[in-house]
Parts: C-alpha cells; structure tokens; sequence
C-alpha cells in the first residue's frame, strides 16, 4: 500500500508529465511556469491555479533535494485525495458528449421559411438549429440572433408576416453575424476544454460536436452556453 507521500508524488508528476506534453512545453521549465502558462489554456488548471502552486512548494518539502526516492515529509490525506482529483481530471477528462449537451440534435435545410423555423423552435424549446446546405453545415441558426434581426426588420418598417413567410434561412444568414458564435468540434472534445472555449470567447453560444470535428459531419451533439454551470458542476464532482 502507498504512503501518502508516493500518492502525492504519483499525482504531481501525473499533472506535470501532462501538462508539458498536452501543451509541449520544455521540460527546462519550472513546475510553477508551467502552471501559470496552463492557465489560459486549461479551465482545470485556471480553476486549481493556487492549489496546483502550493503543491510545487510541497512537493519540493517532501522530497530530499537531489533525492526523489527519500520521503521526508508525509501530505494530509485531505492534500492527497485533492492533487490525486486535479490529476485525474487532467490526464483523463470527461467527455463532454457523454455528459452534457443535447444529443437530440435538430437540424434545418437552409431553405426552410423563417415561420417555420419559429414555429419549431417554439415546439421543440431548441434555440440552437444547425443550418445545412444538402449534407454541409453552414450556419446555426440562435432564437435570439434570430429576434434580434425581426427586430430590426420592424425599426425598418418591413410587415413580417410576409417577411417571415417569404424568406428563407439561407437567405438571412448574412444578418445573423459572424461565425464566431459557434464552433465544431470532433467526438473527443472534453469538458475542460468546452469550457475553455466558452471561456475565451465571450461571443461563443453554441458547440457542435461532430465525430471528426468537420462541417460536413452528421451532429452528434450540441452544447450551448446554459450547458456552463452543469460542466462546472461535473468537474467539481468528478
């Protein structure tokens, strides 16, 4: 059976080993660098920050100087069970199209009406429609872009019983912005690393998860920005 101070150590090189190779970083940097350069990068690294720190200090208390195998010191279980947590969600995170998100994906062909389309995001509660031409995505279709521009329209004067009859989603999609607001992402991405999307661009309110992260890959799952607190949640707890 382990001493606390091996399941210490076991952790900590976990997390170092990890980080400096998801993020190749030299190995002449300081544990201590790497943390803070992790921390734009990693939402578990940026949520652990402080802890991730002390536990450098510590592990450098623990070990003799010059001596990894000579235990000086033993960590409080509570010290051990945390790092050993951090590591785990480091090395091996969820996944987020297992945990979170709207696997009943709805999607619309461009030529759909602008009605119709507020007739089924009504009936459905989705606000999130992915928009594609024959087999290709081209847009994502957001209930509140979508209020804002009938908005618009009636500043304009424009009578949007025709307006939403007689108009396609194709034929808007100019109108609802740029592409910043979604992003694709393949069958792997983790919840971590949602999160760090969402958390890097302010603009971003849709995810679409793809097997292989392509525009022209059938939807696998959708993950929007209410999907936030449930992720934080799912890594407080995991």
């Amino acid at each position: 059976m382990k001493s606390n101070a091996e399941r210490f150590i076991t952790a900590f090189n976990n997390i170092d080993y990890s980080l400096r190779i998801i993020h190749d970083f030299k190995r002449s940097m300081s544990f201590s660098d790497v943390i803070r350069r992790s921390v734009v990068l990693n939402s578990v690294v940026r949520k652990y920050e402080e802890d991730l720190i002390d536990y450098g200090r510590l592990r450098n208390a623990i070990v003799h100087q010059g001596n990894s195998k000579y235990i000086i010191a033993e960590p409080h279980d509570e010290v051990v069970n945390k790092i050993e947590k951090i590591a785990e969600l480091i090395t091996q995170p969820p996944l987020a199209i297992n945990r979170v998100g709207n696997k009943d994906v709805i999607v619309i062909d461009q030529n759909i009406k602008i009605a119709d389309c507020m007739e089924l995001i009504h009936r459905t509660g989705y606000s999130n429609l992915p928009i594609y031409e024959q087999d290709r995505l081209i847009g994502v279709l957001n209930a509140r872009k979508l209020l804002n521009l009938l908005g618009m329209k009636v500043g304009e004067g424009v009578n949007l019983q025709d307006f939403v009859t007689n108009v396609s989603i194709g034929e808007i999609l100019q109108y609802l912005g740029d592409d910043y607001y979604y992003i694709i992402a393949d069958e792997n991405l983790t919840i971590d690393s949602a999160m760090n999307y969402f958390e890097n661009n302010r603009k971003l309110l849709v995810i679409l998860i793809t097997r292989d992260g392509k525009e022209n890959g059938k939807p696998l799952s959708i993950i929007s920005g209410s999907d936030i607190i449930d992720m934080q949640r799912i890594l407080d707890i995991y």
